[in-house]
């Protein structure tokens, strides 16, 4: 995903370029140098947003109870505590 950093003139300028580069990736757009802003899709957006969901939530998902479930055992997960 490409970054592109434009200065607030040439957003300004040319803010349907600015677009069609947020399409591909964040646009930074700065200020006397300094990043000011991000412009993102709103898709881009809305997956930084997203909350994301509890286990309550994901289990009380329609056909969860369908889905097979067989973890594998890990064995032994941790070592004795060295004490000396």
């Amino acid at each position: 995903m490409p970054i592109t950093t434009l200065s607030s003139r040439e957003f300004n300028q040319d803010a349907s370029g600015a677009k069609r580069a947020a399409s591909k990736g964040p646009v930074i757009i700065t200020d006397r140098g300094r990043p000011a802003h991000v412009l993102l899709t709103m898709e881009a957006y809305q997956k930084l947003t997203q909350k994301p969901a509890s286990i309550a939530e994901l289990l009380a998902m329609p056909g969860v109870a369908d889905v097979a479930f067989d973890p594998p055992r890990l064995g032994r997960l941790a070592r004795p505590a060295d004490l000396g």
